[in-house]
């Protein structure tokens, strides 16, 4: 009877130790997106400085988790898939390499960076999810403000769209839509920054001279 008390109580110890041990879960895949490379051969060059500030972000926006809209008042988030950082940085990221990739300012970074900025870039992420919808798209949406420094002058405000068909066959084919969408996004962005920016500063320099 005590042999079989000692096997009774030495189950039950690791019975319990089993729910409180954690169970091994399957890694998550980790998906990036890429900036854009490729802009209008009209954009001027410009000289003066820019900084892009990390965009704001809805709380259900703001995190590496990939969202999905199976309905119109619905947020959710595909399972064991992850962006590879926070949708904010990650936009930031990508915003800063296409603006270096256009070849028409030296001088754009991050503000953590310490860069000395005549111009820095607002964005909001208003849209930024995969939509099971009407056939299926992957919709990003950002508003944009160009402020001119040290003053915080809005020099500009927009909002930029694309929707891109997903057939939702797989998590790469969805990715993929989600690539090309935020390429002609950052695209748009890129060029409205930089006509808009070199407008503003040409006006500002010729009023100058004025004085």
């Amino acid at each position: 009877m005590r042999h079989w008390l000692t096997v009774m109580a030495t189950a039950l110890v690791l019975g319990a130790c089993g729910s409180i041990l954690p169970v091994p879960q399957a890694p998550s895949t980790f998906y990036n997106l890429s900036p854009k490379s490729t802009f209008s051969q009209q954009l001027p060059e410009v000289s003066w400085q820019l900084v892009i500030e990390e965009p704001l972000a809805a709380g259900g926006l703001n995190s590496s988790s990939i969202a999905f809209r199976p309905t119109p008042l619905e947020l959710k988030y595909f399972k064991d898939v992850r962006w590879t950082e926070r949708v904010p940085r990650m936009v930031q990221t990508l915003l800063v390499e296409s603006f270096e990739n256009s070849g028409t300012i030296v001088a754009v970074g991050r503000q953590a960076i310490g860069l000395r900025a005549d111009y820095s870039l607002l964005t909001e992420i208003r849209e930024f999810q995969a939509e099971r919808m009407n056939g299926g798209v992957v919709r990003v949406r950002l508003n944009a403000k160009l402020i001119k420094q040290p003053r915080q002058i809005i020099v500009s405000s927009r909002s930029f769209e694309t929707a891109v068909p997903d057939t939702g066959e797989s998590m790469d084919a969805t990715v993929r839509a989600w690539d090309r969408a935020i390429g002609d996004v950052m695209k748009d962005v890129v060029q409205w920054t930089i006509v808009e920016g070199e407008t503003d500063w040409r006006r500002r320099q010729e009023q100058r001279r004025r004085n």
